[in-house]
């Protein structure tokens, strides 16, 4: 039963930045995990992210460390994603996941999916 709405996608430059916003509906925000994947044309979806109920924990795709930030504002029912030096491979449909669980890691655990939102990178 819970919502989950994604956005900021858009089209960027290489190299270029974007973040994207993902408010999850709920009293209990606070008590999930909250995770973003992605998806290509042609491939399957894929882990990017998540971070832990709390915030104090999170886990990275080795595809994106130390270019993707992910953090969230419980007290907006928020989760971000900051995307710096991005690349042409990064485009994708960014799908916000909320999971069951408290830790990130629990990857079958995200169950409530938003609806996507495209983010197309340009050479």
């Amino acid at each position: 039963q819970v919502q989950v709405v994604e956005s900021g996608g858009g089209l960027v430059q290489a190299g270029g930045s974007l973040r994207l916003s993902c408010a999850a509906s709920g009293r209990t925000f606070s008590a999930y995990a909250m995770g973003w994947f992605r998806q290509a044309p042609g491939k399957e979806r894929e882990f990017v992210t998540g971070i832990s109920s709390s915030g104090r924990s999170t886990d990275y795709a080795d595809s994106v460390k130390g270019r993707f930030t992910i953090s969230r504002d419980n007290a907006k029912n928020t989760v971000y994603l900051q995307m710096n030096s991005l690349k042409p491979e990064d485009t994708a449909v960014y799908y916000c996941a909320a999971s069951s669980s408290t830790v990130p890691t629990a990857r079958a655990a995200y169950v409530y999916w938003g609806q996507g939102t495209q983010v197309t990178v340009s050479s």
